[in-house]
C-alpha cells in the first residue's frame, strides 16, 4: 500500500502556523488594537492554557512579538511583526465571507481606511487588475514529470479553472 502524501503548499504552511480557531482570534484583538493578555483573553474566551500556548508560537514564528510594558511584575504586551500585519488582508477576507454566508452573522466592527471609507478585500490579476470575482481563475501546478526523457522536467498542470 502507497503512503498518500498530501500536498506541500505556502497554504498548508501559513494552516500550521495560523489556521487554528484562537491563533486567529488572537491575531483579530492584536489587529483591533488589544494588545494585553488579560484582554486578549477576555475577547476571545481561549481557554488561558491555549490562548498562552497559541500567543508563544505566534511569537515564535515571527508574527507577533511580546514588548515588556511594566516591571513589577513583568508585564508585556503582544504587537504585530511585519509578516503579522501581512496577515491583515486574511482576517479582513475572513470577515467579510463570515458577513456573506453565516446564517444570522453576528455584529461586526468595521474596519476603516484612512480616508474614511469601509476596508474591503479585492483579488486583482497582477498583471491587468480585472477582479476576479467568481470567475476567470486557472491554477498552474508544476509538477515534475518522471516520464519524460530526462526523468525530471518540469511540466504544467491546469485544475480548478472557474
Amino acid at each position: 500500500m502507497t503512503a498518500v502524501q498530501p500536498r506541500a503548499c505556502p497554504i498548508a504552511g501559513t494552516l500550521d502556523l495560523v489556521g487554528e480557531r484562537w491563533s486567529l482570534l488572537a491575531l483579530r484583538e492584536v489587529f483591533m488594537g488589544v494588545r494585553r493578555y488579560a484582554d486578549i483573553h477576555a475577547n476571545t474566551g481561549a481557554p488561558r492554557d491555549v490562548l498562552t500556548k497559541r500567543l508563544r508560537s505566534l511569537e515564535a514564528a515571527g508574527i507577533l512579538e511580546r514588548r515588556q510594558y511594566q516591571d513589577r511584575p513583568p508585564r508585556f504586551e503582544y504587537h504585530l511583526t511585519a509578516s503579522g500585519q501581512a496577515l491583515e488582508p486574511v482576517l479582513i477576507g475572513l470577515r467579510e465571507w463570515g458577513l456573506r454566508h453565516l446564517k444570522d452573522p453576528p455584529a461586526a466592527p468595521r474596519f476603516l481606511h484612512t480616508c474614511g471609507a469601509d476596508v474591503r478585500t479585492r483579488v486583482v490579476c497582477a498583471e491587468c487588475a480585472e477582479p476576479l470575482e467568481g470567475g476567470g481563475l486557472v491554477t498552474v501546478v508544476e509538477e515534475v514529470d518522471r516520464s519524460g526523457p530526462d526523468g525530471g522536467s518540469r511540466v504544467p498542470q491546469r485544475s480548478g479553472q472557474s
